[in-house]
């Protein structure tokens, strides 16, 4: 049904231009949320030197970190559409995934840096000035983030962007710590002073609880993790007439695109053009039915006669891995790598 509404293409070249638009979108949002952060951030600096709010300082660093990772992300779109080469066989994809280790770096800065000075502040007050400018500040720093947020999310979520997804949260935090801010300004309107620098202590703690879920998310990815509904599509699809067993799936994120290998089991007495045509089938499906997916690889496996084993040859070369669960059986299959 969904190919009603967008028709899938059969032509190869249609698989590079929908990674290049992808990235071309990841580019434009981190083009626009930078203006938009970066604005945002120096109107608050500006603020910040008339009233002299710790809370509205920890905030402006928070808002200026957010606004750089910005910069490695764009970097990483523009180097991730190059094409791959014999030396970076898979491409240049990954650098999506290290620009978010740089935006992990970023955040846990933002986070010391608050903390610092609040803690300074809270031990030696400093009188606080203009409280309405605070305010202001306050609110205008939880629109312009709210706005960011809502844009990278969505661009993330279309291209796939775990790394885009991540700082469009950890923008929307920033605007909540905003709103604090104006609570900090509002204590100390009715003669609490401390208010100000608790709040910043507050806002570092946010600053954490971002920090946590974004080295998670990235981490993640480093070490190839993926939703397992996708693994289970993946599986699904693969049960193609003609396929008598489905195993060692595996998937994988480069960037913003998935990559996918499964082995499927065949009847023995086929030729080898059946066989293949079977593999293109499996692979046709998959492509189909899971989003993103930029390559498929199917290894085709013989089914085991009781006296003969397919993989006889190479089995004392694969390594002794803990079987993993096949979908929709009550048994484990060895993980055997895919051999191309």
């Amino acid at each position: 049904m969904s190919s009603l509404f967008a028709p899938h293409s059969h032509d190869s070249a249609d698989t590079v231009d929908s990674a290049l638009e992808s990235s071309a979108k990841g580019i434009r949002a981190v083009k626009i949320s930078l203006v938009a952060l970066v604005a945002t951030a120096f109107l608050q600096v500006a603020i910040v030197f008339v009233t002299g709010s710790v809370a509205l300082l920890a905030d402006t660093i928070h808002n200026f970190s957010d606004a750089l990772t910005s910069v490695p992300l764009w970097i990483a779109f523009i180097v991730g559409r190059r094409a791959a080469n014999r030396r970076f066989t898979y491409g240049y994809r990954r650098a999506e995934d290290l620009a978010g280790l740089f935006i992990v770096a970023m955040i846990a800065f933002s986070a010391l840096l608050a903390g610092w000075e609040s803690v300074r502040r809270l031990i030696d007050p400093q009188p606080i000035s203009n409280l309405w400018l605070v305010v202001a500040a306050g609110i205008i720093g939880f629109i312009g983030n709210e706005l960011v947020a809502i844009y990278r999310i969505r661009v993330g979520r279309q291209i796939g962007s775990a790394a885009l997804v991540t700082d469009g949260l950890h923008a929307r935090t920033d605007g909540f710590t905003s709103l604090a801010v104006v609570v900090g300004a509002i204590g100390v309107a009715f003669g609490f002073p401390q208010a100000d620098a608790l709040i910043g202590l507050l806002i570092t703690v946010a600053i954490l609880w971002v920090l946590k879920g974004a080295a998670s998310q990235v981490f993640a990815r480093l070490m190839d993790a993926v939703d397992p509904l996708l693994t289970d599509a993946v599986e699904k699809a693969a049960h193609q007439p003609g396929v008598e067993d489905v195993s060692s799936t595996r998937i994988r994120w480069l960037g913003h695109r998935l990559e996918a290998e499964a082995h499927v089991t065949v009847d023995c007495d086929l030729t080898t053009l059946r066989s293949h045509a079977i593999a293109e089938s499996v692979r046709h499906a998959i492509f189909h039915e899971v989003p993103k997916i930029s390559d498929v690889i199917v290894h085709v496996d013989p089914c085991t006669h009781a006296d003969a084993d397919p993989h006889e040859v190479t089995g004392a070369h694969l390594p002794r891995s803990p079987g993993v669960a096949v979908a929709g059986a009550e048994r484990t299959l060895p993980l055997r790598p895919g051999h191309r």
